[in-house]
């Protein structure tokens, strides 16, 4: 058996090279340099820790010794070998070490008996390698003994070879790595190894087929490094080896780039420049029969190299090569099927070494040598070539061609040529964009963007289009230096770096970015300010920094203003305008929507107090300055998903919406702003001009407007904006606010010469204006002002009674009703001249606003026959409101509508639309969450999507399901839509859009037939094609996109019938019967603040109910309490004081509204009461939010959230996918920890605690194991600002971590059975959606690891460990579970078998793993050597066999998913933290003290009682809370039983149990209290258990058929099916039972995977039945189903 010992050149194992010294004349041993230490074994066998290498060595050679003689003297070898490795190598504290040494060497010649041994070795290897014993060897007289021995063992040959060979490099090492220290930390920076001052070469190797992107800038900046600190030489070589890819545009680009980089390479080359020397060298290779022509296709040698095959042309002679190779040459048809490869290896283990492509054939000019060559070779074959040709050094590339390295070396072996050393650094993985040449070329190609320097790219070109700076992008990559940590970056990263910068920073750019004002176009507000003037004056452009320059900005008595910050100003309020000052806000008028029009103010320049005043930011509208047309720009990410997996297609995660455009009005100073120029637009954050404003050309006749680029600054926080006075007033629930047109600077001289004109064509808003103009008038002239500014504030109030009349053909009056708002804006009915009100609009509104008029004239003291003719208005204004409504008009009703009114905004909309809508907005709360957005932009998205689904309900009267079609319309409001709205196309149209959108839906049919039946590419091509086609019909008919399941909307599809309502809710009689109800209601709320007689209230709440039954029976609808607009009393902001009164009260009471009032304390309800009233049938009820507001089965995922969090099991955490559990959860965990321990350790298991953290090479020793975790493993690569030195992992399972050790406790068969657990924490950093409990990046669990001498043993165990987990759940949770024993495909990489519990959901159609136990076999203990010598076979070694089993957390959240319901938890009384909750009843303020102290004191004895017989139990004694809260928040919770005890109960000498499972109300005897309530725990136990293994039973099958298996599973049960167990098969089920989203919305997307081979499976598998594929025998009934 020959052995291969590789070194780690800048770090030599002088232990293990002494070892090898002295060994190698009695083994077959070779050594060799290499970038890692590693003893070579075979295959399956490697060493990489110096000792074990050491150890090894030393047994393979008995005769010699070194290991000692006996086993005593091992011991004291493994003493020694430990002594040197952790006492002598590195550590600070030296001296001790060296006085125990000085005393043990004493009287020694050795360390161990008589002769030189393994310890002798070590010591001397650890003290030749420190610095710190050179440096006392010295000093005479220091630890003489030692001294002795060392001088003595440096004297002979071995050491003095090892020594003078090996031991310089290792101080050399060190000295560098000292003075690395000593270096400012900049970057990760490794020292190149064996690199020489003024001797390194570097090369840059970049493709010409396409943009450099941030990666590629990685590699030109870590080679630049290189050659500036080495003084070295760094070569840019094209690689020019495919003419297909290679484009000469490119590489003009390409050049550009590198010198934008400040990049200065000192050699320009191309490998084509190498062609023939390339050429010469690879028909060397054919000569010497170390390559060979193959011309099997190319998807069958994929085939082929997978399976390890060999190709039938391996073995072609030399002459039949160079035959095939002259047809290549020569690029003849039959050429151009051949390929050159490499005759390497085709069994190896690196699939890059099995017969690798060295040429291709390719009958394609190049674009430097044209059409001299119609072969070319690889990158892999030229670059080695090339790299030692031009004398390269130091190869540097990413740690993806790890695999290829060894392909490198030999193709330069084979070939003889100089070796250059590679070197490995971490490519750079950017979050959510990619960074594949290929697939940024098919972007660009499609048109996803505009361009390889698109500012979403993430190309050098794209990053700084979008305001990167160049020294921001070096810094960044710096920073990132010559690191193998791989790890997947935000993009806030690298924006956070050009944060930090001279130019682009935001802490530099801050101080000399000039700012200016852009405001929405489309939601601008004019306000008048008639004492303004118009002029213009200079202001800085930065307040702060005079030496930015100055601005002009203009003033004037009509400004701009955001329509969200109008949307926060109220009358009277202060408002500061920067760079003007403060002004009043005099009149807000809205048209009779509530949109807001236009604002008057008052200029209030004197008052210089802005501590607490609103700063907005405005524009003045003037014809000598026009505002600038201008578009903002804001770019999301390319790709939604933030880390693409391995299977992931990039294709289905494209964000669609990843450029969003906002038109502007900008200051008129932007016109001056040059291309890539820095600004700040106020309060919006920092743009890069991307194309300067264009006056009109005289070509287009068009503006070209000033287009700005939104700078990410590195953070996530959401910048400031318009309206954040008040966050919650700017989201979509908010007022509507009327636009002004896009560009007021364009409007004629006519409507710009009055600041109410803009709004004239709106007679209503004029007429707010004139009423507005009056009271300014009256203002100033109460005030006493000057004359000339008296004089044009009655000249413009006459100009606007002026355009009154010509709109409405009447004098404007004071008093008069308002006038109906222009039939242009408002209305589609034909415009009026009479001065009654609209029938359109709102007949209680007009009569409560002429009311008000009335009581303004009378209270300003008007002339009488003013008051006369507004009281006349005001009469004849209720006579036309009896008229409409059939009812008197009373101050505080009920609005009542005429009719017919026109439809609210959802109502206007129909189903499928809001269907759409709600579809959109839960995208948006998904994206949102799944980028960390900041909690106020969630809640504000969350709160939109609820409306909307409220909308949905109010038009469906349905709760909307995600993935379910849109629901028709509910009755009466879809009769309501019918009778208000018109359709805007004919019924052709409408028949069309519908006909299409099902040939669309039939289309996608098709394609995902083709897709499940792998049919041929072309085929697939045209039916997507013709699929996208009809997409594209669809759009261009009905004006919106195809989504599947939503239906074209009213405008387009056919209008159905629907029955109208027994008697609409606008009648006269339901209106009058409305009232009626609310009167009542205020009665009733009267008598009960009266504390009336009870049957006088009883009379008054029947009467109530009977009307409210009569409302019902007439309207079809609920009575709904509705507050009346306009009411004394009653404000808006009365609503918004009383809503946060109400929001802090459920915080205080964590989400609960039942808290009693105290003594005292006023009343909450006669807070909130104004003339609506407040009581029964009158006002908005106070909601409560303890309970549950979603179904189990409506919408689980939401169901699940409100469970876990409003019955306190688990805190949300600031780590994404970290949770805190709270104690109602853990105590569940305790209980399963309690059962579980105590049984294991009847098995002789004991319990151990090791290390959290796995160093790399201990987490890597086992490939194909960690291989399932990689994605997952957490990895620590800093301490402080240092980096270490080696990334160190978090345990993602403790295999590695617990081995090491066992190989060092087992030494003979005595040492087994080791049978170790450990309670623990794991961290899996899975990048999937996390969920509390199934799926967290950190979770507890317990880990067995044991090992036995025998198979047998161990085999046992597996099963015994599996009847415990089995038992968690069955005895414990009330959960029954499937066992059985895991496919290959699924079973724990590593091990022989796994086997499992598998617990199913009902609710979601999904099963779920719930503990497992594996038989790892010998896997394991091969790989750490634990090995133990045969008792009956003396000398011979056996290795261990081993199991592992873990149970988690997870068990908590099945818990609550399998029992739990719409109330909340349901606990098994056994793992419940509370069996029993005790809460007294009938405490009332009537109940006398004593007979309330017996109660509580009864309360008292059944807590003490049930205690004493180990009943878990609690007494809720709190008296802020009332009983039916109390009963609430424990059902909330799941506690078992709950114990009702009142004044009753007291004397009737007994109790109420009531049962959390079924409900049911049980009267106990007090005197067996105790045992009724601990029988009763029992049955509720069995109960639960029973009620689950009904639910499995009734959704766990056998099919025998694809179609039976598909059916049952979309239905939602889990199936066992004849398997074959081959994993191809198992994809091919799982890929066939999934589905297409996009064509079957609603569809669970998953498919189906093996859950396990049930032990005892439903049906017996017969002779010859074939698997459910049809392709293979079956060999056993498998459990197939969709799961977590």
């Amino acid at each position: 058996m020959a052995l291969n010992l590789t070194i780690n050149t800048s770090n030599p194992p002088l232990g293990a090279l002494l070892a090898a010294e002295h060994v190698k004349d009695s083994v077959s041993l070779s050594v060799q340099e290499g970038k890692d230490t590693k003893l070579h074994v075979s295959d399956h066998v490697q060493f990489n820790d110096v000792n074990s290498i050491s150890r090894y060595l030393a047994r393979v050679a008995p005769s010699l010794g070194l290991y000692g003689s006996n086993m005593m003297e091992q011991t004291e070898v493994d003493h020694w070998l430990e002594f040197s490795a952790r006492r002598l190598s590195g550590q600070s504290d030296l001296a001790s070490a060296l006085g125990e040494l000085n005393a043990a060497l004493a009287l020694r010649t050795f360390l161990v008996g008589h002769g030189l041994t393994l310890a002798d070795l070590c010591v001397w290897a650890a003290l030749k390698g420190s610095g710190e014993w050179q440096a006392t060897q010295d000093k005479s007289g220091s630890f003489p003994h030692v001294s002795r021995w060392f001088s003595f063992l440096s004297s002979q040959v071995p050491f003095s070879d090892v020594g003078s060979k090996w031991a310089s490099k290792l101080t050399a090492s060190q000295t560098a790595a000292v003075e690395k220290e000593k270096k400012q930390d900049v970057g990760k920076f490794v020292e190149l190894p064996g690199a020489e001052m003024g001797k390194v070469v570097v090369r840059f190797p970049p493709e010409a087929s396409g943009y450099l992107h941030i990666g590629h800038a990685k590699a030109a900046l870590l080679n630049q490094h290189y050659q500036i600190n080495f003084k070295g030489k760094l070569i840019m070589r094209f690689d020019d080896t495919n003419p297909e890819k290679e484009k000469e545009d490119f590489e003009k680009v390409i050049l550009e780039d590198v010198a934008m980089l400040q990049i200065k390479p000192d050699q320009f080359t191309y490998t084509s420049d190498h062609f023939p020397t390339i050429l010469r060298l690879a028909e060397q290779l054919l000569q010497e029969a170390k390559a060979y022509i193959d011309d099997t296709p190319p998807d069958v040698m994929k085939q082929e190299r997978e399976q390890r095959i060999e190709s039938r042309h391996r073995n072609n002679s030399v002459e039949k090569n160079m035959q095939m190779w002259k047809e290549m040459k020569a690029g003849t048809d039959y050429g151009q099927t051949c390929c050159m490869r490499a005759k390497i290896d085709m069994s190896s283990n690196n699939g890059c070494m099995r017969d690798p492509t060295l040429y291709r054939c390719k009958n394609a000019p190049h674009p430097r040598t044209r059409s001299t060559y119609k072969v070319y070779p690889t990158y892999d074959f030229a670059c080695p070539i090339v790299d030692s040709i031009e004398g390269v050094t130091h190869a540097l590339r990413t740690t993806e061609y790890h695999d290829r390295d060894e392909q490198f070396y030999w193709v330069i072996d084979a070939l003889r040529l100089r070796k250059p050393y590679i070197w490995e650094y971490a490519r750079l993985n950017l979050n959510n964009t990619v960074l594949s040449k290929r697939k940024l070329t098919w972007f660009v190609d499609q048109g996803y963007v505009d361009g390889w320097d698109d500012p979403r790219f993430p190309t050098v070109r794209g990053v700084l289009r979008r305001g990167m700076t160049v020294e921001g992008l070096k810094q960044f990559i710096a920073a990132q230096g010559g690191s193998r940590s791989v790890v997947n970056m935000e993009w806030d990263k690298i924006w956070a770096f050009n944060k930090k910068l001279p130019v682009s920073c935001k802490k530099v750019i801050d101080p000399i970015a000039p700012r200016y004002t852009a405001l929405q176009s489309s939601q601008v507000v004019p306000i008048s300010i008639p004492g303004a003037k118009e002029e213009l004056k200079e202001a800085a452009k930065h307040p702060k920094n005079a030496n930015v320059g100055m601005k002009q900005l203009w003033y004037g008595p009509k400004v701009f203003v955001e329509g969200a910050d109008a949307e926060t100003f109220s009358e009277g309020e202060t408002v500061t305008f920067i760079n003007w000052g403060n002004i009043i806000i005099t009149k807000i008028h809205k048209d009779s929507n509530g949109t807001i029009t236009s604002l008057e103010g008052r200029l209030n320049l004197e008052n210089t107090d802005y501590k607490k005043t609103t700063k907005i930011t405005w524009l003045a509208d003037t014809l000598k300055a026009p505002l600038i047309p201008t578009i903002c720009v804001t770019y999301q990410h390319l790709i939604s998903k933030p880390v693409l997996g391995k299977d992931d297609n990039f294709k289905d995660y494209i964000n669609k919406n990843s450029k969003t455009e906002e038109m502007m009005l900008g200051d008129p100073c932007l016109k001056d702003v040059k291309k890539g120029d820095i600004i700040q637009l106020q309060r919006r954050g920092f743009y890069i001009c991307d194309q300067p404003y264009e006056p009109v050309s005289p070509h287009s006749c068009k503006e070209s407007p000033c287009v700005l680029l939104y700078i990410p600054d590195g953070h996530t926080k959401e910048m400031p904006t318009a309206g954040s006075k008040d966050k919650s007033k700017n989201q979509p629930t908010a007022k509507p606010v009327k636009a002004e047109p896009a560009s007021p600077s364009k409007s004629s001289p006519a409507a710009s010469t009055s600041p109410t004109q803009a709004a004239s064509g709106d007679a209503f808003s004029l007429f707010s204006s004139i009423v507005a103009q009056g009271d300014l008038v009256r203002q100033l002239k109460t005030d006493k002002a000057p004359k000339e500014q008296v004089d044009p504030a009655v000249k413009q109030l006459l100009a606007l009674k002026v355009e009154f009349k010509k709109l409405t053909g009447q004098e404007y009056k004071p008093g008069m009703a308002p006038p109906a708002s222009s039939p242009v804006q408002t209305s589609p009915a034909p415009a009026t001249t009479s001065p009654s009100p609209s029938p359109s609009s709102c007949p209680y509104t007009r009569v409560a606003e002429q009311g008000e008029v009335v009581r303004k004239l009378k209270a300003e003291k008007a002339p009488k026959d003013k008051i006369d003719e507004a009281v006349k208005v005001l009469l004849a204004l209720k006579a036309e409101f009896k008229q409409l409504t059939g009812q008197d008009y009373k101050p505080g009703m009920a609005a009542a509508s005429g009719a017919p009114t026109q439809p609210t905004s959802s109502s206007s909309l129909s189903s499928a639309d809001i269907h759409g809508q709600v579809a959109e907005q839960g995208e948006v709360v998904r994206k949102l969450k799944s980028e960390k957005a900041p909690k106020d932009q969630i809640d504000a998205a969350v709160k939109q999507l609820l409306a909307l689904k409220a909308d949905y309900k109010q038009v469906t009267g349905q709760e909307y399901k995600p993935g379910a079609p849109p629901a028709n319309a509910a009755p009466a409001l879809a009769a309501q839509v019918e009778s208000a709205t018109k359709p805007t196309k004919t019924s052709s149209l409408d028949n069309a859009a519908l006909d299409i959108y099902q040939r669309v839906a039939q289309q996608g049919d098709l394609v995902r037939k083709l897709k499940t039946e792998k049919a041929p590419k072309d085929q697939l091509d045209a039916a997507v094609k013709q699929l996208l086609a009809l997409k594209a019909e669809y759009k261009q008919q009905t004006g919106q996109e195809y989504k599947p399941g939503v239906a074209p909307s009213a405008a387009t599809a056919p209008a159905q019938a629907n029955p109208s309502p027994p008697q609409s809710s606008s009648s006269p009689q339901a209106q009058a019967l409305n009232a009626q109800v609310a009167q009542q209601g205020e009665q009733v709320r009267q008598l009960k603040a009266e504390k009336a007689p009870k049957e006088q209230v009883d009379t008054a709440v029947k009467t109530l109910l009977e009307l409210k039954g009569q409302y019902k029976a007439l309207t079809g609808e609920e009575y709904k309490p509705v507050s009346t607009p306009g009411a004394p009393g009653h404000t808006r902001s009365e609503d918004k004081s009383r809503k946060e009164r109400e929001n802090a009260s459920e915080k205080q009471q964590g989400g609960g509204g039942g808290r009693k009032q105290q003594k005292g304390e006023k009343s909450q309800q006669s807070l909130d009461s104004g003339a609506a009233g407040s009581g029964d049938g009158q006002g908005p009820k106070k909601q409560t939010r303890l309970g549950l507001e979603a179904k189990k089965e409506e919408n689980l995922a939401e169901w699940y959230s409100q469970v876990i969090t409003k019955s306190e099991m688990i805190e949300y955490y600031d780590v994404s996918g970290c949770y805190v559990l709270r104690p109602w959860a853990y105590a569940i965990w305790e209980s399963i920890k309690e059962f579980f321990d105590k049984e294991i350790k009847k098995l002789g298991v004991e319990n151990c605690y090791f290390p959290m953290f796995v160093s790399q090479a201990a987490l890597e020793k086992e490939k194909s194991h960690i291989a399932d975790f990689a994605p997952e493993v957490a990895w620590v690569t800093r301490s402080g600002k240092t980096e270490l030195a080696e990334p160190i992992a978090v345990r993602p399972t403790s295999e590695t971590v617990m081995y090491p050790a066992y190989a060092k406790w087992v030494q003979s068969h005595r040492d087994l059975p080791i049978k170790l657990n450990q309670w623990c924490n794991i961290v899996r950093w899975e990048f999937k959606h996390p969920q509390p409990f199934l799926r967290t990046r950190e979770f507890l669990w317990q880990e067995g690891h044991t090992a036995f001498a025998t198979k047998e043993e161990a085999v046992e165990e597996v099963l015994q460990i599996l009847d415990l987990y089995a038992r968690v759940y069955e005895e414990l949770m009330a959960i029954p579970v499937v066992k059985g024993r895991k496919t290959e495909k699924e079973k724990f990489a590593g091990g022989d078998y796994t086997t499992t519990v598998e617990v199913f959901i009902s609710a979601s159609g999904r099963a779920i793993q719930g503990a497992t136990s594996h038989h790892l076999g010998q896997n394991f203990s091969k790989m750490f050597e634990i090995v133990f010598e045969d008792p009956k076979k003396p000398g011979e070694k056996h290795f261990a066999y081993q199991n592992s089993w873990g149970l988690t957390t997870r068990t908590i959240g099945v818990l609550t998913m399998v029992h739990g319901d719409d109330t909340g938890l349901v606990l098994p009384p056994r793992v419940a933290c509370l069996q029993v909750i005790i809460i007294p009843c009938g405490i009332t303020a009537t109940l006398p003290e004593a007979e309330k102290e017996l109660l509580l004191a009864q309360c008292s004895k059944y807590l003490s009682r049930l205690q004493k017989v180990d009943i878990r139990v609690k007494a809720d004694l709190r008296d802020n809370y009332s009983p039916g809260w109390k009963f609430n928040h424990w059902e909330l919770k799941g506690v078992p039983i709950r114990l009702e005890v009142g004044p009753k109960d007291l004397k009737q000498g007994q109790c109420v149990a009531v049962r959390r499972d079924t409900g049911e109300k049980i009267i106990l005897p007090d005197a067996d209290a105790e045992n009724r309530i601990k029988f009763l725990l029992e049955e509720i136990q069995n109960n639960m258990f029973k009620r689950a293994s009904a639910d499995l039973k009734e959704h766990m099958l056998a099919a025998d058929t694809m179609e039976q298996f598909q059916k049952e599973l979309d239905q939602g049960k889990i199936v066992q099916i004849p398997f074959c167990g081959g994993i191809e098969c198992e994809d091919w089920i799982k890929k066939t039972t999934a589905k297409d989203q996009d064509l079957e919305p609603g569809a669970p997307s998953m498919g189906a995977k093996s859950l396990c081979i049930p032990f005892q499976p439903l049906k017996t598998l017969q002779p010859g039945q074939m698997c459910i594929s049809g392709k293979e025998p079956a060999q056993f009934y498998t459990l197939f189903g969709r799961s977590y």
